[in-house]
């Protein structure tokens, strides 16, 4: 059993809430480790965000609607297909 096998058998001892701080701290510590590499303006507008609202935009961010064969990109992109 690997790190992180352990530490999701131990979470899953938790109530809710203490699971919450769990998560809170690991997301904390990867913002940390990751402060080392270069950020774009993106990721420091993601810093600001509660943990609900940072896991809303990535699962968002991986929607893709297909227009036609193309990917669309962008608004401005989307409009000009209409």
């Amino acid at each position: 059993m690997n790190l992180a096998e352990i530490i999701y058998q131990h979470s899953l001892a938790l109530p809710d809430s203490a699971a919450r701080e769990v998560l809170d701290f690991i997301e904390f510590l990867e913002q940390r480790y990751a402060a080392n590499q270069e950020k774009s303006p993106d990721d420091e507008r993601l810093l600001s965000l509660t943990p609900e609202q940072r896991e809303a935009y990535a699962y968002l961010s991986k929607i893709r609607i297909d227009g036609g064969g193309k990917p669309i990109t962008d608004r401005e992109e989307a409009n000009a297909r209409r």
